[in-house]
């Protein structure tokens, strides 16, 4: 079926037929299915028109796989299904980019397993013929000596994808990280890889009926290794095995350390396994014995005590030595090291009944089937008080013998005596200094082989030969105290090969990568050699003893018992289904659905349908999910291709409903670059076609006569049709005559466009998917004038900038507009005298219940530019339809109120070239809770400078709207020259890009006219306007802050000049709006406003917030008051408006002489404002500006802007104190003048004064821990004002120290004392103390499934 019209050829997107000038196609190839090649590229440049399947074939001969055995999938999108692979769609279809973009995609497993690696003939790159369609050769993976993981077997740079080991080579299966659970990856693949663990946990056997399977960690630890065994995926979650743990899904963001998570999972092992066969497993399998004795040096005699273990903890570094162990056995050598107690430190022997000399260690008298060493990596630094990672190297054997270490003395000596407990003194115990486990419980796992029965001294006797360990698992840890991450290099007992276990990705090493994980670097090892080296090093090592009668094979899957049988099986088949699951998701089309509900208006879903079912079964299943059942007929609903974003209906598919989704929509994806809709339509309809190429227009007819605009009709056009056409089509949809018809296109946000050229295109007009016109047809002259002078641009021009507002009354209005005071000049020529304006004795309420009648026949009002047209005025009515979907909702008997039409259409057009509106700067200051802010403004009123006359505010005319930005024209601050003219705003407002209402001859540059302003009571639903009158006002948004003030007068009762304008923000943050000349063009529909009784800021007034300066208070920055600066003053006499309200309002009785004004810089002190310097002149101010007051001790000092005000305090390293702060005032910016300074008021010699610059904010706070050595001390400058110090303006903070003093030598609990309190301090006043540490959460496995609130834990 041709689907195009032949005539819409031109807008349907054609074939490149000539190959020469085909563009093409660069794809970047990453292959994550393996850990050796997630860091490799794989660059092809195609031709735009190959199919996905060729695309399929490239890949599989350039990357040595076997063709169908992997995805392609977009690598930087997430989400997204792979591409089909025997599509014939072109890559130019399918949304590769050309010209030299580059196409990101990734080879991925497909149904979760790995590819299928090619022979090495058809494999290679070299071999893959692909020359002739690739311009760039692929370059295989480079050589990783020093990459974990790593082989390092490679032998060439003609590297071939098929000497990369997959799963199927490894045979392993990897486990996916949660996010930081690499530490629980590692620990279970080690347990996986033991024998005699794993033939344990399969001979245990699990009864449903006794415990919930969700719960039981043996039985998901038994499913893990279920799947690990015999699972066909590259990697399996553990998501079970941590619920079985009781965590949740945060517990995946904690990274811990996995020697605790180890002792943990094998107590909760125990638990779990209680009064049943498996025990003491653990304990067989993992457990040690110790024995912790005191031997007196004069009689022999020995006291003892015997101690478990489940691992030996070894260490690094001792504490205090600035070299490591070099080995496992050096470290195992030293934990057994006995120590001497002699001097203070002497044993009471119970023989002697005296204290004697004696000898303190620890003998082992048994050593467990595994043997696990931890190397305490992890230690803690006094010095800097952090925790941190020592990397210093420590070799450890293949093959471990231990038999050097073992005990074998006779226990039972004449000299010996056994005791319960060690006679002594428990400081050098084992337990509470070097073993990192509770011994006394048993925290291991258990296997089912059988176990020797002998004594733990026949065991100690055994020979030599039965002590041989050797190494199967080293648990890694690559990074820092701080966080890291964990794998494990592990052994396999079935064919000796090492294997790399890093979360999901398994691999074959070598010899070479466990040496690389000794640690440490090349060079010595010194105290700060762990600073240099490699952070990637050994932290578990597991050995197994060397006992052939003992070891075990890994059961074989015929020889499992039969509950792992059928759990096997059951996971079988829970995987086929999965399997199944995941092939009906990639096939199914995921779109974003519309529909327009008869009853529930725009509705919005998603669509998920199977690519093969077709479009008449995908609108049944769009019309049960749009809940259309019972409101419309499935007759009556059909699916369309529908533009959202443009609300543009693309195209519909007639003849088409047998036609698959899959190719229907392009392919399956899981997001498209366009809808669906569910169009509906009566029973008595019939649908419209919608061809590709059609333009969507949203038609609105104009009525002149009643100023009227409908509703939109919806017609669909062509890009190619005439202007002339186009109205015949408008004339068959609207009814009107296409002959007077007149056709506004609305390209942007109100640009209008009259189309008067019959033979123009619609496309050369502009149109585009959606669009959006007005027509008009009537008799009237009005098509006779300019387009911009009609009546129908006047009424789209005012429809397209009329916005709605909810505006927000004062609880009590003060007064009537009888009350105000107009001003007008003297025998200037008025427009007519107000109606009432001297007599209205109306109150708010009266007003807010005037006649409907008079505002709906407000006359549209236009001003011409002449002043002969400006007493004209249109009689016309006023439209009362605004297209809105909000005013629409309005009810049409809603009581509207306004002032008489006349009284506010004669005060807005009065013109005086004295009297004007000021232009106030706008305020973004958030208005405060506290007396800055109250309501009738009290303290602005009892100003000096509010006793002016404040009519020139009220009566001066309107600012047009120019049709410029408001920030788009920056005036420059006045000149001298210019100084005789007429005064504009020549203060900070104009500097801030406000433009000048007025020329330089000080009139005005456009008359003024009358923009919409319609007001109507309103009642929202909540119980805010209570007590307050709220109001909805629909306006033109290009009035002026000043008209729209005026035009509210009548409904606050009070001059424009008493009131202000604050805007409501979505937090109820509310802003207030001074700025009068300034438009509404940043207001929209449904703003909120709220309007305080006060006097507005005239011209050149700001409006000032003041805050005290306390420089030695805990919190230096303390609000005082609100008050108004004004342009011309001077700092002085700022100080006489301020120091009266001070005393009336904060009781606080400052002589003029004594106080000081300063810049304010959030909390930051800076410049100090001298008497004589004048707001505009020499201080540059704004609105809503903050300014510092500071009380002086004395007369001020500063007298002058070549002085320099710092604020400098001493640090006593001899006594872990930092004084108070002294100003020092310089008469230059050097160094050596500061330095003397400090010397004169300190005493410190200058040869031995040393300085800092403070950091941070005012008042530079610091730990006394850290100010030692983390400020940079004495720099070698000779000025202030270069690098490092900086210091251009007053208000620095300086600390200066004696350096003959030596810091506090502070013991361990003195230092954590200060620690303590130095946080407390710095958290008080809003500082970071860089040294507090993390916290961090314990690491806990619940057995009862889920953690229970402890009301005492933290």
């Amino acid at each position: 079926m041709e689907m195009v019209p032949s005539e819409e050829n031109q807008f349907v997107p054609k074939e490149i037929h000539n190959a020469a000038e085909e563009p093409r196609v660069l794809c970047i190839i990453q292959d994550i299915t393996s850990a050796k090649t997630i860091n490799e590229r794989l660059t092809l440049n195609l031709p735009a028109s190959t199919t996905l399947s060729k695309l399929y074939e490239d890949v599989a001969q350039k990357a040595g796989y076997v063709n169908g055995t992997f995805d392609l999938v977009w690598g930087k999108t997430l989400n997204m299904a792979p591409l089909e692979h025997n599509s014939e769609m072109s890559l130019s279809d399918s949304g590769f980019e050309p010209g030299g973009k580059k196409n990101f995609l990734q080879v991925s497993d497909k149904d979760g397993e790995q590819p299928q690696v090619a022979s090495d003939e058809s494999g290679t790159a070299e071999s893959s013929g692909l020359e002739d369609s690739s311009q760039e050769r692929f370059i295989g993976p480079l050589q990783r000596d020093g990459s974990a993981g790593g082989s390092g077997d490679y032998s060439s740079p003609s590297y071939s994808y098929s000497s990369i080991l997959s799963k199927s080579d490894t045979g392993y299966v990897g486990l996916v990280n949660q996010a930081m659970t690499c530490y629980l990856n590692s620990l279970l693949q080690t347990l996986f890889m033991t024998p005699e663990f794993r033939n344990a946990l399969y001979n245990w056997e699990f009864e449903e009926s006794e415990e919930d399977p969700v719960t039981s960690i043996p039985h998901q630890l038994q499913r893990l290794f279920v799947l690990l065994q015999t699972s066909k995926k590259r990697a399996i979650e553990t998501t079970d095995v941590t619920r079985s743990f009781g965590w949740d899904s945060s517990e995946a963001w904690q990274q811990h350390d996995v020697q605790e998570l180890c002792r943990v999972m094998f107590d909760a092992l125990e638990q779990k396994w209680k009064q049943t066969e498996q025990a003491d497993l653990i304990n067989q399998l993992y457990q040690g014995k110790l024995k912790d004795y005191v031997r007196c040096l004069e009689c022999g005699y020995e006291s003892w005590r015997i101690d478990t273990y489940l691992d030996i903890p070894l260490v690094i570094r001792p504490f205090g030595a600035s070299q490591a162990y070099g080995s496992v056995e050096e470290a195992l050598q030293a934990f057994i090291q006995p120590e001497t107690l002699d001097g203070p430190n002497q044993y009471f022997c119970e023989r002697c009944k005296k204290k004697c000399d004696a000898r303190k260690g620890l003998r082992f008298l048994h050593f467990p089937y595994l043997l696990t060493l931890q190397l305490k990596r992890f230690d803690f630094d006094y010095t800097t008080m952090h925790r941190i990672k020592l990397n210093d190297r420590m070799a450890f054997p293949e093959e471990l013998d231990m038999s050097p270490f073992i005990d074998v003395e006779d226990e039972k000596s004449p000299q010996t005596e056994s005791c319960t407990d060690s006679g002594a003194e428990n400081e050098g115990s084992c337990h509470s200094d070097q073993m990192s486990n509770d011994f006394s419980t048993d925290d291991c796992v258990d296997e089912g082989i059988c176990l020797d029965s002998t004594s733990s001294t026949e065991k100690a006797l055994k020979p030599k030969s039965l002590l041989t360990f050797e190494l199967f698992s080293v648990m890694v840890h690559s990074g820092s105290a701080a966080g890291g991450h964990y794998y494990a290099y592990i052994k396999s007992f079935s064919d000796g090969q090492w294997y790399s276990f890093n979360d999901q990705h398994v691999s074959k090493i070598t010899q070479d990568d466990i040496r690389k994980t000794y640690g440490g670097s090349s060079g010595s090892r010194g105290y700060y050699s762990s600073a240099f080296a490699s952070s990637t090093n050994a932290y578990m090592l597991i050995y197994r003893l060397k006992d052939p009668s003992r070891n075990a094979k890994f059961l074989a899957v015929e020889d499992f018992p039969e509950h792992i049988k059928s759990l096997v099986q059951k996971e079988k088949e829970s995987e086929e289904h999965e399997k199944r699951l995941r092939e009906i998701e990639r096939n199914t089309c995921k779109i974003k659905l519309f529909c327009v509900h008869p009853v529930k208006m725009m509705m919005e879903s998603k669509l998920e349908v199977h690519k093969d079912k077709t479009l008449r079964e995908a609108t049944e299943m769009a019309y049960k999910l749009m809940e259309l059942e019972g409101v419309v007929s499935p007759d009556c609903c059909r699916l369309v291709k529908y533009d959202e974003f443009h609300e543009y209906l693309e195209r519909s598919y007639e003849g088409e409903e047998d036609t698959p989704m899959g190719l229907l929509l392009g392919g399956v994806k899981s997001s498209y670059m366009f809808d669906l809709l569910l169009e509906t339509r009566r029973p008595d309809q019939v649908f419209q076609p919608y061809k590709p190429g059609e333009v969507m227009v949203k038609v609105h007819v104009v009525d002149l006569k009643t100023e009227t605009i409908g509703l939109p009709v919806s017609v669909r056009a062509y890009l190619n049709q005439s202007i002339s056409e186009f109205k015949q089509l408008l004339a068959q949809a609207t009814g009107l005559s296409a002959e007077t018809m007149r056709v506004v296109l609305e390209r942007c946000y109100n640009d209008l466009r009259l189309l008067y050229v019959p033979h123009k295109t619609l496309k050369a007009e502009g149109f585009f998917r959606s669009n959006k016109v007005f027509v008009e047809s009537s008799e009237l002259t009005d098509h006779q004038v300019a387009f911009t002078e009609s009546l129908l641009w006047k009424l789209l021009d005012r429809h397209g900038n009329t916005i709605r507002l909810f505006v927000l009354l004062p609880e009590q209005s003060p007064g009537t507009l009888a009350n105000r005071t107009l001003c007008q000049k003297a025998g200037e020529d008025s427009d007519g005298p107000f109606e009432g304006s001297k007599g209205i004795r109306k109150s708010v309420d009266a007003i807010l219940e005037a006649s409907t009648e008079k505002l709906k026949n407000l006359s549209l009002q236009q001003q011409g530019s002449s002043a002969s047209d400006s007493q004209k005025s249109s009689d016309t009515s006023d439209f009362e339809h605004i297209e809105s979907p909000t005013q629409e909702a309005e009810s049409t008997s809603s009581l509207c109120m306004a002032a008489d039409s006349r009284e506010l259409e004669n005060r807005i057009t009065e013109s005086s070239e004295e009297n004007q509106f000021v232009c106030e700067e706008r305020s973004d200051s958030e208005v405060n809770n506290d007396r800055s802010t109250s309501s009738v403004d009290s303290d602005i009123l009892s100003s000096s400078h509010s006793s002016d006359t404040l009519c020139n505010a009220d009566s001066g005319p309107i600012q047009l709207a120019n049709g410029l930005d408001s920030h788009s024209i920056t005036s420059s601050r006045r000149s001298k020259a210019n100084e005789g003219k007429k005064e504009t705003w020549d203060t900070a407002e104009e500097d801030s890009g406000t433009d000048s209402e007025y020329d330089d001859n000080g009139k005005s540059k456009a008359e003024a006219q009358y923009l919409y302003f319609r007001a109507e009571p309103y009642s929202p639903d909540d119980a805010s306007c209570d007590t307050q009158k709220c109001l909805v006002v629909h306006v033109d948004k290009r009035i002026t802050l000043a008209a729209f003030k005026q035009n509210l007068e009548p409904y606050v009762g009070v001059p424009s000049s008493q009131f202000k304008v604050f805007r409501v923000y979505a937090n109820n943050q509310e802003f207030e709006s001074v700025r009068l000349n300034e438009t509404l063009s940043s207001f929209s529909d449904d703003n909120k406003i709220t309007i305080r009784l006060g006097r507005a800021l005239k011209k050149g007034e700001y409006r000032v917030k003041v805050f005290q300066l306390l420089v030695n208070e805990p919190e230096p920055c303390k609000f005082l008051v609100d008050t108004v600066f004004a342009k011309g003053m001077t700092v002085r006499q700022s100080k006489e408006e301020v120091l009266p309200q001070l005393k009336e309002q904060c009781k606080l009785d400052l002589s003029i002489d004594r106080v000081r004004l300063r810049k304010k810089t959030w909390k930051n002190p800076g410049t100090v404002f001298l008497d004589y310097h004048v707001y505009e002149e020499d201080i540059n101010i704004s609105s809503n500006w903050e300014v510092f007051l500071e009380v002086l001790d004395d007369s001020e000092k500063m007298k002058s802007m070549s002085q320099l005000a710092i604020l400098t305090r001493r640090w006593s390293p001899a006594t872990m104190k930092l004084g108070p702060f002294q100003e020092v005032i310089l008469e230059s910016s050097t160094v050596e003048e500061l330095k003397e300074k400090l010397s004169e008021m300190s005493g410190i010699p200058l040869e031995n004064l040393e300085f800092a610059k403070g950091r941070g904010t005012f008042p530079c706070d610091i730990s006394v821990l850290e100010i030692h050595q983390d400020l940079d001390w004495n720099p070698k400058v000779t000025t202030l004002n270069v690098w490092p110090l900086y210091i251009c303006d007053d208000g620095a903070v300086v600390f200066y120290r004696d350096s003959r003093e030596e810091p506090l030598e502070l013991s361990e609990d003195e230092r954590n004392e200060l620690m303590k309190k130095e946080s407390s301090r710095l958290l008080k006043t809003g500082h970071r103390v860089s040294y507090s540490p993390r916290k961090e959460k314990a690491l806990k496995i619940y057995l009862d499934g889920g953690p229970v609130r402890d009301p005492g834990q933290d």
